[in-house]
């Protein structure tokens, strides 16, 4: 028995790649084409149904792939939002050098900048409540800490991996789970438990629709806990619900009557946008997982040679459907909304905009300080906030 996952070795040594990248390059050393000078452009065609705007992330896992190989990336920052069409990012350099990554990189911006925009849009949904990301048991163990640094940098106010402190350098979010109350049998008990074995930094945000009403259970931890009584979670599944909406609103009144009207309320369980957009004006946070970690539609990034090197010169040079040239994006304001495509060495159209690919590694080394998971989120949340309601 073995974890069908590949480790660090070789991915960077090419062999997780697919097979007709190796045949590609067997094909063309056959020909004797040995130096191939041409630009790559990676982009996406075809953003989610009805999403305007997708966030760029993976940028620093890409480097770390391309590093000590011959080959120079223009890149957007990591966290930047963008629209269809625009490049996010451009490798230079001879195909037969870094062909082989492409199944790898692309894979990384994919799944990253998917989890990340997926984030982003609930986070802008979410205004100023709190977004907390429960979805590791949604995915596969082995990129656990690559998922939690994605829905971070998107903008979830906390993740529950035990491991981001270390990986990060932020600590993990989490409440309870129900089979804390399971195990011990006993509502009470359980809560009386975790508040004794907790250290005083742990908010106490109690689990309450283990065994009875929600707002019975909420009134019980109250009562318990007091003063010590953070919050509480209601993760009440779709099939007990009814109106989730006015279970809410019971429990909130319930304990606003009998005087714990500074509890907090948290709610989970297969939360999605439109459960944010209808309880954010009764609820202080949500705890999201599958519908981040797993969105219905992905951030769908392709690789395309856009131009190739010849007699001195870059000609503009593509396949059918795409743009030929390597392009610039120019950000005129304060959203991707204002943007403006040229070609890579145009000038700016007027004063006011600002080129937003940036030479990030040159000949396989890196040229640009790489910002941290906090630098990066609060990247995001400063572009989402400037976005139309």
């Amino acid at each position: 028995m073995r974890f069908y996952i590949a480790n660090e070795e070789s991915i960077l040594k090419g062999e997780i790649t697919d097979i007709y990248f190796n045949r590609t390059l067997k094909t063309l050393e056959h020909l004797g084409l040995k130096e191939i000078k041409v630009r790559m452009e990676i982009h996406s065609y075809g953003l989610p149904k009805n999403y305007q705007w997708a966030v760029f992330t993976g940028l620093e896992e890409v480097l770390n792939l391309l590093e000590g190989k011959d080959v120079t990336v223009y890149s957007m920052p990591e966290g930047t939002l963008f629209k269809e069409v625009e490049p996010v990012m451009i490798i230079e350099g001879n195909y037969l050098d870094f062909g082989v990554y492409e199944t790898a990189l692309l894979g990384i911006l994919r799944h990253y900048s998917t989890i990340s925009t997926k984030a982003a849009r609930i986070k802008k949904l979410a205004m100023d409540k709190t977004v907390l990301f429960f979805g590791l048991r949604a995915l596969h163990p082995a990129i656990a800490p690559m998922v939690d640094r994605a829905a971070y940098i998107g903008g979830c106010d906390g993740v529950s991996g035990a491991f981001n402190e270390k990986t990060i350098g932020v600590i993990p979010s989490g409440t309870m789970p129900h089979a804390l109350m399971l195990s011990v049998g006993d509502n009470i008990k359980a809560w009386k438990a975790f508040d004794e074995a907790m250290p005083p930094d742990v908010a106490r945000i109690v689990l309450v629709d283990t065994f009875e009403d929600e707002r019975t259970e909420a009134l019980k931890a109250a009562q318990l806990l007091r003063d010590k009584l953070y919050g509480i979670r209601l993760d009440t599944p779709s099939s007990r619900r009814g109106n989730f909406r006015k279970i809410i609103q019971e429990v909130k009144w319930t304990l606003n009557i009998n005087g714990f009207s500074n509890v907090k309320i948290f709610v989970s369980g297969g939360i999605d946008e439109d459960d944010v957009i209808q309880l954010r004006d009764i609820v202080d946070g949500f705890g999201v997982g599958t519908s981040i970690a797993v969105p219905p539609e992905g951030v769908d990034f392709s690789a395309d040679i856009v131009e190739k090197y010849d007699q001195g010169k870059w000609i503009p040079f593509t396949k059918r459907g795409k743009w030929p040239g390597a392009k610039q994006v120019y950000r005129c304001g304060d959203n991707p909304e204002s943007d403006v495509i040229t070609l890579l060495d145009s000038q700016p159209p007027n004063a006011d905009c600002k080129p937003l690919l940036k030479k990030v590694m040159e000949k396989g080394k890196i040229v640009t300080t790489l910002p941290t998971a906090k630098e990066i989120r609060e990247y995001v949340l400063d572009q989402i906030k400037k976005l139309p309601d």
